[in-house]
């Protein structure tokens, strides 16, 4: 659970990380969970992904599954907001 009186964006989470994180949401949608790291670059390159998206998919370690694009930002050291329920 997480504290209702703490800040839901981590310290250090800037609005380019949740821009970013919100660009790897739209371009891998929802039907994908849990996904290995071959699995999200395909889905991102169905979805559109930028250039940007790709590449950082592509630096997630191999052999990894993630549940949501929320690991999949901790993966890629994006700041990232505290699950408030």
């Amino acid at each position: 659970m997480t504290d209702p009186h703490q800040a839901a964006t981590a310290p250090g989470t800037d609005q380019a990380d949740l821009d970013h994180r919100a660009a790897l949401a739209e371009a891998l949608g929802k039907e994908v969970w849990p996904a290995d790291r071959d699995q999200l670059v395909a889905k991102a390159q169905e979805g559109g992904g930028t250039d940007r998206v790709l590449a950082d998919l592509r630096r997630l370690p191999a052999g990894q599954r993630f549940e949501n694009v929320q690991k999949v930002a901790q993966a890629l050291g994006l700041g990232t907001e505290q699950q408030r329920f």
